[in-house]
């Protein structure tokens, strides 16, 4: 996730320790690499600049006061983290939950962004928190939409939502409609809304979101944002935000590298927060956003809380305890209890993808590293 901006960014951050005590005329060459590795990932010029003449300040003023005991170079890194963290928005914001159940969450987007597989990503996501999620099938537009949502729904064990007789018939405000009613009824705690996307903004898609989040009024209205199409899905967010409205965002696709740091400019643009991250192709890849893990990663300083929480999804307490217990009395370590660790760390995703958390791998150790696991993880 961000593996080349966070590879300019360590190297950069490194020098900048290196240097121990800094001036201006250092500051300003650490600010010129800042720059151009964050327009290199297509974050937006305008939250560039603003990033820049912020951490320009501050540093300036650092270096200025020269505090006992305070070393400036460390200082301006903490500058840097600090404005990073606010473009990315200073706190993490969950979903809106409905006083009276259940939730209701529309998901709008364009056409490829990965909003039906997202859907099912959400949908195990909250039924893993205990809840009682429903899918329903709004997206009549796209050929076997209602299908892919109901393979999907089976997968995970979540109830789907469909109209008959299925694909490309009947109306979606009135799916929307009914599918509500049908959660009522159930008692689901959480309704999604698959909804159609189009291949650009166009009247019509607005309209026809407009009258769903009119019919269902929705306690959470997310756009879901293909983080590979750079600046373009951050006006699309924008276009969504001004012709439907909308209360946050999803970003997909970030595990591929190419223009994602584009998804970094969402909130300073269109002022609303990232809420998820869809972060690779199986239904578990799926993490709630927190500005101030991300903003550490992005800096090579590693995500810690995000891997012990996924350490402790794969292995099970009582698995835990058990190899404690053998550790601390002395027995061998079999083969099995091997396989039983390699099958939990599989669970918790690909190596090149864990090494990624870790504190200062992204420089030139990470990558031999990420190499060398990466052709195991083949």
């Amino acid at each position: 996730m961000f593996d080349a901006l966070t590879s300019r960014m360590s190297r950069t951050l490194a020098g900048l320790r290196n240097r121990g005590r800094i001036n201006p005329v250092d500051l300003e060459s650490t600010l010129g690499e800042i720059r151009t590795a964050l327009l290199e990932a297509d974050v937006a010029l305008t939250v560039v600049e603003q990033l820049i003449t912020e951490v320009r300040r501050r540093g300036l003023e650092a270096i200025s006061l020269k505090q006992s005991g305070i070393n400036p170079a460390q200082q301006v890194i903490t500058i840097i983290h600090e404005e990073i963290l606010k473009v990315l928005g200073t706190n993490s914001r969950s979903l809106a939950e409905s006083k009276r159940p259940p939730s209701k969450i529309m998901l709008a987007g364009l056409q490829g962004s990965g909003k039906t597989t997202l859907a099912g990503k959400l949908a195990l996501w909250l039924k893993e928190q205990g809840n009682t999620p429903l899918l329903v099938a709004c997206d009549l537009a796209r050929p076997n939409a209602v299908q892919q949502l109901q393979i999907i729904g089976e997968q995970i064990g979540v109830p789907v939502f469909a109209p008959e007789p299925g694909n490309g018939q009947g109306d979606p405000i009135h799916v929307a409609s009914e599918g509500l009613a049908f959660a009522q009824k159930r008692l689901h705690n959480f309704v999604i809304f698959d909804t159609a996307g189009r291949l650009g903004v166009d009247v019509e898609l607005m309209k026809e979101a407009r009258a769903i989040k009119n019919a269902i009024e929705p306690d959470d209205t997310l756009f879901v944002m293909d983080a590979m199409t750079g600046q373009d899905a951050v006006n699309t967010a924008n276009a969504f935000n001004t012709g439907v409205g909308i209360d946050g965002v999803v970003l997909t696709k970030v595990d591929s590298d190419a223009r994602a740091g584009a998804a970094l400019s969402v909130t300073s643009v269109i002022g609303k927060p990232i809420l998820f991250l869809s972060t690779g192709e199986k239904p578990k890849d799926f993490e709630p956003f927190h500005p101030d893990r991300i903003a550490q990663r992005i800096l090579g300083m590693g995500d810690v809380a995000t891997l012990a929480e996924q350490a402790k999804k794969a292995l099970d307490e009582k698995s835990a305890a058990r190899l404690e217990e053998k550790f601390v009395s002395g027995e061998d370590f079999t083969f099995e209890d091997f396989l039983e660790q390699l099958q939990a760390m599989k669970k918790m995703g690909s190596m090149s993808k864990l090494l990624g958390m870790l504190p200062g791998m992204p420089g030139a150790q990470g990558v031999a590293m990420k190499k060398q696991i990466e052709a195991i993880d083949d």
